[in-house]
């Protein structure tokens, strides 16, 4: 069974900094091959913010460039996204995502989701 657990979400002041981060557990983890992390604000749908695969390779939302970092430790199957200059539109629930996922329990090819946290821009 594959579980992602977020942590980090907030309030913080527009122009402010919080680090999200996404623990993956699934048995005895050997890979994952892509992390990502989406959010969702309300009466919108759902977007990618930014992804990262196993290798290191990245994308980021127009919007979120320059601004927000993503990385992954693989050794702890953990991806975090340092948020800087955070905007009032950057209010959303963010979620973690992993996708193709090697354990000593199985293969778990699909997406597998976080219970999302909530960050909140405002002053």
């Amino acid at each position: 069974q594959v579980q992602l657990v977020e942590s980090g979400g907030g309030l913080v002041q527009p122009g402010g900094s919080l680090r999200l981060s996404c623990a993956a557990s699934a048995g005895s983890i050997f890979s994952i091959n892509v992390m990502g992390w989406y959010r969702q604000a309300p009466g919108k749908q759902r977007e990618t913010v930014a992804t990262i695969s196993s290798g290191g390779n990245t994308n980021y939302a127009d919007s979120v460039k320059g601004r927000f970092t993503i990385s992954r430790d693989n050794a702890k199957n953990t991806v975090y996204l340092q948020m800087s200059s955070l905007k009032p539109e950057d209010t959303a629930l963010y979620y973690c995502n992993a996708k193709g996922i090697n354990s000593r329990s199985g293969w778990y090819p699909g997406d597998y989701w976080g219970q999302g946290t909530q960050v909140t821009v405002s002053s």
